[in-house]
């Protein structure tokens, strides 16, 4: 029987396939986002971004990712 290797996380209201143990900051990376400048938010959770690089995403965590814009 075959391993699968990919779960469904919800981002940003989508569903985005993605491989199993993938970590927060990978996702952050490839989404090529400045960490200094989102807020974001697992599971109804404000994420402490020293910690991203430990987060392992699990299937079914819903992920928030908020810009900061400046204006005036």
């Amino acid at each position: 029987m075959k391993k699968i290797n990919k779960i469904k996380i919800r981002l940003n209201g989508k569903n985005k396939n993605i491989s199993r143990g993938y970590k927060l900051n990978e996702l952050i990376n490839e989404l090529k986002l400045p960490l200094n400048k989102v807020a974001i938010e697992i599971n109804r959770e404000i994420v402490d971004k020293k910690k991203i690089k430990k987060i392992k995403l699990n299937s079914g965590d819903n992920i928030e990712v908020v810009h900061f814009i400046g204006g005036g």
